[in-house]
């Protein structure tokens, strides 16, 4: 991925004008609306073509790496591209200035797939520092799942499912147990098991339907693993209900039904109690508690009742605030102890695909793009299609600076960040794994 030595730069800024002994975290402020401190949109416009002309290469995706060293993207030119945060990262800087017309940094690795990417996830013990760990899996049309080298860009090995026909089926959704030692994929009706130390035509299959031949119908279009011991395992269908299964034996505990669409992401929360899930043209992310699943604890709103797009949505790494984007480009916060909105802010004025909280800076990505369609019926076929001006908020990537209290555990020790003429008024401190309010 670059520079391996990424994230101990990180760490060595982060860690500056604090006691060497004590470990902290930022506990997001969310009061205050963010400041956009990077910004990338130029260096994805295409160059040639009729795509060129209606500028159809956007952001379709954006997932941390577990290390939070750089973040990877997928466009919709079937590309992957890595993006490395600058050594300043922490620091307070200026925002961004939109009008430059510069992109903050540039792409530090691009993956060109073959086909359209179905889902990509980060080997979950992924550290910039053991270039071994540094892969990310992959999955598009008509091909096996791919793991590439973060840092060289090269294929690593392939993970290869058969149908009856003895031809290769394309995951349509994957995702790493917690140890990194399996991958579990979704296709039709079925979610294959590969370990990840043997790769090949190797896995275990398990039918999501029961000898009663009910279950969980349709492709297997999103995966989560509970990340505390991975005995967990969630699964949306494109057929609206999303099932628990055992994380180990992958027998099936419940079927959920409320999403009005396609199930286009599961997550837990992070103490593993509650589920969460959204669903494409679905203006509602639903809440289910795990230990009494009679019906959705609360909803959560937002605009998406209208797109196609897979819409992606976060929990900051304390655990208390969830984050989506949307259509009208406006990214919500939500308390999820109440299930009430919290704060809101512009991101982008097209559809917000993907909202990403870093895994422990003050700092969340966002990006943005959709398809654009023109039709003129007075050009001929041969003729060059009008060109769309796309404004630097469109077909964009952010990266965002909260407001943040550090907390710690062991000592009591804080440094207020906001924004510049005010103060926090409040100091958390870390105690035995709960939040205070001294």
């Amino acid at each position: 991925m670059g520079e391996t030595s990424q994230s101990a730069e990180l760490s060595n800024t982060s860690a500056e004008s604090r006691p060497e002994s004590v470990q902290f975290w930022s506990y997001l402020n969310f009061e205050y609306f963010p400041k956009r401190q990077y910004h990338l949109h130029h260096q994805f416009k295409n160059l040639s073509g009729k795509q060129k002309a209606i500028n159809n290469n956007f952001f379709k995706g954006l997932k941390w790496s577990p290390d939070g060293s750089c973040f990877l993207t997928s466009s919709e030119n079937n590309s992957l591209n890595i993006f490395h945060l600058p050594s300043d990262a922490v620091e307070d800087c200026p925002e961004v200035d939109l009008a430059s017309g510069e992109d903050s940094f540039q792409s530090s690795l691009m993956i060109q797939e073959g086909e359209a990417v179905y889902d990509f996830c980060w080997y979950p013990n992924m550290a910039a520092t053991d270039t071994s760990t540094c892969v990310f899996a992959t999955s598009c049309r008509d091909h096996p799942v791919h793991v590439w080298d973060a840092t060289t860009g090269m294929l690593r090995c392939t993970y290869r499912a058969y149908d009856q026909m003895d031809e290769i089926t394309a995951a349509h959704s994957i995702v790493f147990s917690p140890d990194g030692s399996k991958l579990f994929c979704g296709y039709n009706k079925t979610i294959r098991v590969f370990d990840t130390s043997r790769p090949g035509r190797e896995f275990t299959q398990h039918s999501t339907l029961t000898s009663a031949k009910d279950g969980q119908t349709g492709i297997i279009s999103c995966l989560a693993v509970r990340s505390d011991d991975g005995g967990l395992l969630a699964a949306g269908s494109f057929n609206r209900t999303a099932a628990l299964y055992d994380g180990k034996s992958l027998e099936q505990l419940f079927v959920l039904h409320g999403q009005q669409g396609g199930l286009t992401q599961v997550m837990f929360s992070k103490d593993g109690n509650f589920l969460y899930t959204g669903a494409r043209k679905d203006p509602e992310i639903l809440c289910w508690d795990i230990r009494n699943l009679t019906g959705a604890v609360y909803r959560l709103p937002r605009i998406t009742a209208d797109t196609n797009q897979r819409v992606s949505f976060d929990i900051e790494p304390f655990g208390r605030h969830l984050g989506t984007g949307g259509q009208d480009g406006i990214v919500h916060i939500y308390d999820l102890q109440s299930g009430l909105w919290v704060n809101s802010f512009q991101a982008a004025i097209d559809t917000v695909n993907s909202f990403c909280f870093h895994p422990s800076f003050p700092l969340a990505a966002s990006a943005s793009g959709h398809r654009r369609f023109i039709v003129d019926t007075d050009l001929d076929n041969d003729a060059q299609l009008p060109q769309t001006a796309l404004r630097a908020e469109e077909n964009c990537a952010s990266v965002w600076r909260f407001a943040c209290t550090w907390v710690s555990s062991g000592a009591e020790y804080a440094v207020d960040t906001g924004k510049d003429d005010k103060q926090l008024t409040e100091t958390a401190v870390q105690e035995d794994g709960v939040i205070a309010s001294p």
